[in-house]
């Protein structure tokens, strides 16, 4: 980040190429449209570009661009809350694709998708980094302008009431 903010075009490259592809799995997971992932995740390095000469040296990239594809997002669902967007019985839709193989259970995908769309944002940002992004607390709270400790307590919560929420999966499992 360093080398393109000096004017290195090879180093955007670079960016792009390591960070494009799971900037957009989070985006889709997020928004559950892989076509407004790509969107968002073009956007997102667009505003990379234009940002760079607030990015501060020694800084991590993966927070920074992280907090960019995250602010794309919100602002992109401010901008186009419609009805339509939702499914009949007024839920967000479930499919999202991601840069992983096809899940062995497409109910359980389905089942974790729609308690994932109940959580708070608070909550259910923290869990998509963490859990499907692999970022560390640390690396969260950075991208979300929080503390750690108060990424490790909405994390706590949002696993608890997915549990919660899956609860009834499991018991049926079970039998």
């Amino acid at each position: 980040m360093e080398r393109f903010c000096q004017g290195e075009a090879q180093a955007f490259d670079a960016l792009f190429q390591r960070y494009a592809r799971p900037v957009q799995g989070y985006l889709a997971r997020l928004t559950g449209s892989a076509a407004t992932a790509e969107d968002l995740a073009q956007l997102t390095f667009l505003s990379l570009v234009r940002a760079r000469g607030r990015y501060q040296a020694g800084a991590r990239v993966r927070p920074w661009l992280y907090a960019i594809a995250t602010n794309a997002a919100r602002d992109h669902a401010r901008r186009h809350r419609r009805p339509e967007d939702l499914t009949p019985e007024g839920e967000l839709p479930l499919t999202a694709v991601a840069d992983t193989p096809e899940p062995r259970d497409a109910g359980l995908e389905r089942a974790v998708q729609r308690a994932l769309a109940q959580l708070p944002e608070g909550q259910r940002l923290p869990i998509l980094m963490h859990r499907f992004e692999g970022m560390g607390f640390a690396e969260i709270a950075e991208a979300l302008g929080l503390t750690e400790s108060a990424v490790k307590v909405r994390a706590h919560r949002g696993y608890a009431r997915l549990r919660e929420l899956l609860a009834p999966l499991q018991q049926e499992t079970s039998r």
